[in-house]
């Protein structure tokens, strides 16, 4: 069976800025290997099974994934443009609808651009595993958690549909710690991914029953786009009668035809600094640099520097990034917080821009 992997693009990075821009997130980065992640991800869904992947991203970001894949030997053989951002249920709409104009004999593999697989051939695995009942059920790839993980909602597994598939109880929430240990201990949740296996048909009912108006109005901004080669412009009129919904809210918490895949394939979000740090190749001090960095007597550091040197003397667990579009310097267990600064550069920006135009 053929699967056609569905590259969504869509993600903003905010909690890795100032690396991750509006005009270059975190995807269009290399991170963690010698690739960006965009590139990474047309990388491990490369082989005989798979067919030439389609991306989904902002119109803004059209240039950037083209070279990006264009660099490694890669041309889409779709690129479809969203005029602005309306959650994944669109874009798993428009996946289903590309799919059906494709092939609509292949499998759907919606894949975000912005996460690390260490483990590529364990994915490939389980995808196979999943395929048989991807014709009938969206299937969506649980990882086995390694830890009692705050930041992710959790799937629960119901009864077994087939090797290492199985039907969902419930998902759940982001929990709290206890929660996430009792999760951990009963062995029967898993991380949701966002990772999903479907046959567009499949999609496209189960959008019709649950989420009409998502359905409606992306395929008439779909069927009415602007193409050009392999890009399609979705009709902005069209596309901003769809609600800003969450696949998961509009279709999975609600379907009885959904399915979850549990797998260990070396997952990563690579959601802020922290992360970075956790994955990356350090030095003997637990550092890990990329750039002009220097380190004096510093231990279990990050350091990214974007231009001139940056040195740091004397200093634990802080992390700072030096880019042309801001400096941040923090306590690396306050990476989350970076998304409050990158807000607030935005504001400074927008001000910055006002004062300019009068």
């Amino acid at each position: 069976m053929k699967i056609l992997p569905v590259i969504m693009s869509g993600g903003s990075g905010t909690r890795l800025w100032p690396l991750s821009t509006p005009e270059q997130p975190k995807q269009f980065h290399a991170l963690a290997t010698q690739h960006t992640m965009i590139q990474e991800t047309a990388l491990r869904l490369s082989g005989a099974e798979f067919l030439k992947p389609v991306v989904i991203c902002g119109k803004s970001h059209e240039a950037l994934a083209v070279a990006q894949l264009g660099a490694i030997d890669f041309s889409p053989q779709a690129v479809v443009l969203e005029p602005f951002a309306r959650n994944t249920a669109a874009v798993a709409a428009v996946a289903a609808l590309i799919g059906e104009q494709i092939d609509p004999q292949a499998l759907v593999l919606m894949v975000p651009a912005d996460h690390m697989i260490t483990k590529p051939e364990a994915f490939r695995d389980a995808i196979s595993k999943a395929a048989p009942v991807a014709k009938d059920r969206i299937v969506t790839f649980g990882i086995t958690p390694t830890a009692p993980e705050t930041g992710f909602g959790y799937i629960q597994r119901g009864e077994e549909l087939a090797d290492g598939v199985y039907g969902i109880k419930r998902f759940l929430e982001k929990p709290n710690f206890e929660t996430a240990q009792s999760y951990l201990a009963d062995g029967g949740y898993d991380w949701n991914a966002g990772i999903f296996l479907f046959a567009p048909k499949v999609m496209i009912e189960e959008l019709g029953v649950h989420e009409p108006g998502v359905l409606t109005a992306t395929k008439a901004a779909f069927e009415t786009a602007e193409v050009e080669g392999v890009t399609h412009l979705l009709n902005a009129d069209a596309f901003a009668n769809c609600p800003s919904i969450s696949v998961d809210y509009a279709v999975m918490e609600r379907t009885q035809r959904a399915a979850t895949a549990p797998c260990d394939i070396g997952w990563a979000d690579v959601g802020g600094f922290s992360e970075l740090w956790r994955l990356g190749a350090k030095d003997g001090g637990g550092n890990h640099a990329q750039g002009s960095a220097i380190l004096i007597d510093a231990n279990n550091c990050l350091v990214r520097a974007e231009g001139p040197p940056v040195a740091i003397i004397g200093l634990d667990n802080i992390m700072v990034v030096s880019t042309p579009s801001g400096i941040v310097v923090a306590p690396i267990s306050r990476a989350q917080d970076v998304k409050l600064a990158a807000e607030a550069a935005k504001k400074l920006q927008e001000i910055r821009n006002i004062e300019a135009a009068e």
